[in-house]
């Protein structure tokens, strides 16, 4: 996933830094250790990036895990119903256990997400903070 840095997908999809790109914004990076699934750190140690940008910051995930859960939904549905060929119920049933199996991905994509709607990519950053140490 290399080629992709330095874009908002890499640190979507990688769960890292918004601004370097450098370190995980989770302290555990499995999101299925549902004990620790929003652990995050204060600061990126590399550009000293503020994570928590004021109280309650990711609440504004919600909105977004919305539509990534809807997403995801539809996805299901296709793929039981027309790919597979299965009957509405057995379609339902298939969209209710991707959101139950990929609930814990989707909260930390939701969170990813957000974030990067406020912070932006700097690559100042990255080489500053690498000639420091």
């Amino acid at each position: 996933m290399s080629f992709l840095k330095g874009t908002k997908l890499y640190s979507i999809f990688t769960g890292t830094c918004p601004v370097c790109h450098q370190e995980a914004m989770y302290k555990k990076s499995n999101p299925y250790r549902l004990g620790a699934i929003y652990d995050m750190h204060e600061r990126c140690s590399h550009c000293h990036t503020k994570y928590k940008i004021e109280p309650s910051f990711f609440y504004g995930a919600m909105y977004v895990s919305y539509g990534v859960g809807v997403a995801f939904a539809v996805a299901a549905f296709i793929i039981s119903y027309y790919f597979i060929g299965t009957s509405l119920m057995t379609s339902f049933y298939a969209i209710m256990g991707t959101l139950v199996a990929f609930m814990p991905i989707i909260m930390r994509l939701s969170r990813n997400i957000w974030i990067n709607f406020f912070l932006h990519y700097d690559e100042t950053k990255v080489k500053s903070a690498s000639h420091s140490e």
